[in-house]
Parts: C-alpha cells; structure tokens; sequence
C-alpha cells in the first residue's frame, strides 16, 4: 500500500547519496595532493560513483506498492525495480573498471618517467600491464551483461533450453571467431616474451616507426612522418621485423662517402672525431671511419660509423656528420672531390678529323 511519506523518504535518499559521494570526492580531491592514487580516483571514479550511490538510493527506497495496488500497477513497479537492478549492475560494473584503470594508472605513471637502462623493463611491463587491464575490463563487462541478462526469467529460461545446442554453437562461433582468437593469442604472446613493447621502434614493410598502442587484436605503428599504420597483432607472430630497440635503445649510425683517390682519409678522421666531440647527439661511445670499398667507376667509398642515444638522434647525428663531411672535402680538399677519368687512344698526327669522322661513318662512306 503507498504511503504518503514514500516519495519523500526517496528523494531524500536520493539527495542524502549525492552530498555522500559529494564529500567523499572532496576529501579524495584534498588527499590526493600527496596521494596519487586518490587523484586517480577523483579524476576516472567520480560519475560511476555518482551513480552507483544514487541507483543504490532508489533501490532501497523504492516500495512495490509506491506505484500504486492495482495488478497493472504492481506489474509496472516489477520492471522498475529490474531496471533499478540493471542500472546499479551497470553502475557497479562502470566503476570496478575505473577503479582498476585508476590503480593501474599508479604505476604506469611511475613507469612513464623511468629512464635510462631500466627504460627498456619499464616499456615491458607497461606494455604487460595494458593487455592485462584490457583483458580484465572484457572479461568483468562480459560477466556484467551476462548478469544483467539472467535478472530476467524469460532470459533465464531461454538460457536453459539452449543448454543443449550449446556443444554446436560453441563450434560454430569457435570457427566464426578464429582470427579474433588468434590475435587475442597473439597479443599476449607478443607482451609476455618481451618480443613487442611500447614505443619500441620497429621498421616494419619498409616503414620505420615507434609502437604507439599494442592491443589484444591490433598495433598501431607511428611512422616518422607522423602517419599512423595499423596491423594485426597475428602479422608479427607471423612475420620477420625489425626491432632496432630489442635490448637496448643505443644505435649506430652510418654514413657513406664516395670521393677521389686523392682523398686524405687520416685528416678526414682527425675532422671528424673533433666533430663529433662537440655535436650532442654523440653518446661519447663508438666511432670510426674506413675506406670499406674501392668501386668499379673509380671512386673510393669511405664508411662513417657513429653511436647515439636512440634512433631518432641516430638518423639526425647521420645528416649531420654527411654534411659535414661534404664541406669539410669541398672546403679543404677539393682535388678529392668525385671525378670520372677517361682515357682514349691518341689521334694520330697525319690523320685530320673529317677523315676519321668519315670513315667511321658507314652513312658517309655510302
């Protein structure tokens, strides 16, 4: 039976939850100035938390009989209340993955500004802990919707009459979805032996890049151009690939020269070397410079070889040593400059020009 004092006692309750959640959001929000993990939790949990305390709320608060007595009306207030139970099912599903992505948010902050030799681990487990996370959000909505679906008796009964075609469908889904599958399997292959991580560079069908997000179906591949190229995770499972950060992010950069024989190659090397001592992208390491080839059109081939940081240092460290390399030959030494020799019989003296022109002409000669 409804009573005059039911509505009120909910929209008390209603507004009783929101001032909780309200308070509780400002203390976290105090708090997470030097706790981190309540930062977290303001910033990904505050809307689910809204509304899980207010469908909570409703849900204790509201009667069967505040709809009125009738059968239709008791009818209507069934439905509400398993509406009222979808909605709090769905509001607790929302905030348990914010909260996980709120705590997992702690260490890849912490991961994010690793440096140095332990930058290549920290990559590593980030890139663990994303499957890990995208495998749990699936795995909990899965297990949400499944919920919601069986509140309903006439879902449940459903259910249990497909129990016996369940060994089929199980077959023809399995077929259905092998390739989602197998790249879900191959997502976690790639993370757990450490063969992929973020921001890993990888020169993939002729393209250099960094990884920019490993999923559990897809790699998004950030090209140096700033294109974005999107490949299956089974096509590195499947196929060869460059990884130029495997064990370490450090890279030698080389850079070709073809000049004369004439050319100074100790000079060259001395030039250098005071070169790439003052240039920053030169991680103090390796350097060399040979003559690594003598090629069929008469030039020399001088190789420089350099370490840096990273590839992108690498590639720039590489421009910069050519260039500098060009001038300093041009400026310096321009008897070493590239030059092709050609060497032809003398004519001989008592022959003229025409003469030889002519008879070498079968056109002439006609």
């Amino acid at each position: 039976m409804q009573s005059p004092a039911d509505w009120p006692i909910l929209g008390i309750a209603v507004i009783g939850s929101i001032l909780l959640v309200e308070l509780a959001r400002r203390f976290l929000g105090r708090v997470g100035r030097t706790w981190q993990f309540a930062r977290h939790l303001v910033e990904r949990c505050t809307w689910p938390a809204f509304l899980v305390a207010v469908a909570v709320a409703v849900h204790l608060a509201f009667a069967p009989g505040m709809l009125g007595a009738a059968p239709d009306e008791r009818a209507a207030a069934e439905m509400v209340q398993r509406g009222l139970g979808t909605v709090l099912i769905g509001g607790v599903t929302w905030l348990i993955v914010q909260a996980t992505y709120a705590l997992t948010d702690v260490v890849l902050d912490r991961l994010v500004r690793v440096e140095g030799e332990r930058n290549r681990r920290a990559r590593r487990i980030m890139t663990q802990i994303g499957l890990v996370r995208r495998i749990a959000v699936a795995v909990i909505i899965v297990v949400a919707v499944g919920t919601m679906l069986f509140s309903f008796p006439q879902v449940r009964a459903l259910g249990a009459g497909l129990l016996a075609s369940a060994g089929i469908a199980g077959a023809v889904v399995g077929i259905a979805a092998q390739p989602t599958l197998g790249n879900l399997l191959a997502g976690l292959q790639l993370a757990f032996s450490d063969a992929l991580r973020l921001d890993d560079v990888v020169v993939v069908e002729g393209e250099w890049g960094r990884i920019e997000e490993l999923t559990l179906t897809y790699v998004v591949l950030r090209l140096w151009d700033e294109r974005r190229l999107v490949l299956p995770v089974s096509y590195f499972t499947q196929n060869p690939f460059e990884n130029w950060t495997r064990r370490g992010s450090r890279v030698l950069a080389v850079a070709y020269l073809r000049v004369d024989w004439s050319v100074p190659v100790q000079k060259l090397r001395e030039a250098l070397h005071e070169f790439l001592q003052g240039n920053p992208l030169w991680d103090q390491k390796d350097w060399t410079l040979q003559v690594t080839d003598v090629l069929p059109n008469g030039l020399v081939e001088l190789r420089a070889l350099m370490s840096a940081a990273d590839s992108p240092s690498s590639w720039d460290l590489k421009c910069d040593v050519r260039e500098f390399l060009v001038d300093y030959v041009r400026d310096n030494h321009p008897d070493a400059l590239p030059r092709f020799r050609v060497e032809t019989p003398e004519t001989p003296a008592d022959v003229k020009w025409d003469g030889i022109r002519e008879r070498n002409n079968p056109v002439a000669r006609a």
